[in-house]
């Protein structure tokens, strides 16, 4: 069966697709380790006349419906070792490819890392430690006191996607009361999460720490502003591992500025990162971390593993369970 990797970004997969999953693709198509950029295609497009399997990863090329129709005629899904198909997947399932992502397993660091990082807000791990390294003891002493620790704290996820909803199995170990935002979350689903449904304006009023995991899209551009930054609670954290863009950033910086008892930990900025002089630099209050939350080090084998039992799955017939569909993409990131 003829397979191939393409990817504009040469390295990439053959980090994502490690040398032992390469090897157990070996033993179901004549996949090489070639991997093959668009300009690539372009040039020899008559060698993907029967190209059935595409692999790739960050760095997929884009194109059109046209081009898909001629250069791959023979195409028959394409397996996305990564997160988001937004910016490739149209065409392709307009055509009648298939596409696959790895969006759960990318999913699985960034649950890890905002429960981390919710864990240590509770405890007043920023503030405390930012006083205690710079010799403010007292200060740092004083904060001990005004943070409540997670026995039974209201913690708040914005989004209930494949991340929020992992990030609230996992909080599910701590004696947290979870509370999330979403409109698209039924109430079965919630209750199998153990969480409780509300306003956007409740989760930022009410809970102790919250967390950004919507889906990135024009209808969540600027969604978080002055008004729900204001009302958070004293000494309040706020995550964003989600997008920049979903954060009116000129309001979450002046609330900052006013109200010094809370904490911006920001892992994702619009653009990204901030440009010089930005005043995310300087506002002690304001933590940023370089996009670090998704698949990196070994993590991202994770990803290459995923599209292996997808593309396992879809040989026998089986249930797959990551196949994107266009309804999909009006809501998914």
């Amino acid at each position: 069966m003829k397979a191939v990797f393409l990817c504009n970004d040469k390295r990439n997969p053959l980090k994502i697709y490690d040398e032992a999953t390469r090897k157990k693709l070996k033993n179901f198509t004549d996949i090489t380790d070639d991997v093959y950029s668009r300009e690539e295609v372009l040039k020899n497009k008559e060698r993907f006349s029967d190209t059935r399997y595409i692999f790739s990863t960050w760095g997929m090329p884009v194109f059109s419906e046209e081009e898909i129709k001629d250069i791959f005629p023979s195409l028959e899904c394409v397996f996305y070792g990564a997160g988001t198909v937004q910016f490739f997947a149209r065409p392709f399932l307009n055509s009648g490819v298939k596409v696959f992502s790895s969006w759960a397993a990318n999913a699985v660091p960034v649950a890890e890392y905002t429960v981390a990082q919710i864990i240590l807000a509770n405890k007043g791990f920023f503030a405390a430690s930012r006083c205690q390294s710079t010799g403010n003891l007292k200060r740092a002493s004083e904060l001990k006191e005004c943070y409540p620790g997670s026995f039974g704290e209201a913690v708040g996820l914005i989004g209930a996607g494949m991340i929020g909803s992992l990030a609230a199995q996992m909080l599910k170990a701590y004696r947290l009361s979870v509370k999330v935002f979403d409109p698209f979350l039924s109430d079965e689903k919630a209750d199998l999460l153990g969480v409780t449904k509300c306003s956007l304006e409740e989760i930022f009023s009410t809970c102790f720490v919250i967390s950004n995991h919507l889906a990135d899209n024009e209808k969540t551009k600027g969604m978080l502003k002055k008004e729900h930054f204001s009302s958070m609670r004293k000494y309040a954290t706020f995550i964003n591992t989600g997008r920049g863009a979903q954060v009116v950033e000129e309001d979450l910086c002046a609330v900052l500025s006013e109200r010094e008892d809370l904490t911006a930990i920001l892992d994702v900025t619009y653009p990204e990162p901030p440009d010089e002089g930005h005043p995310f630099y300087s506002l002690p209050n304001c933590i940023l971390t370089p996009h670090i939350a998704g698949s990196y080090g070994d993590e991202v084998k994770r990803m290459g593993e995923y599209q292996l039992a997808q593309f396992k799955k879809y040989l026998n017939g089986e249930h797959t369970e990551y196949e994107v569909s266009l309804k999909m993409l009006e809501t998914m990131a």
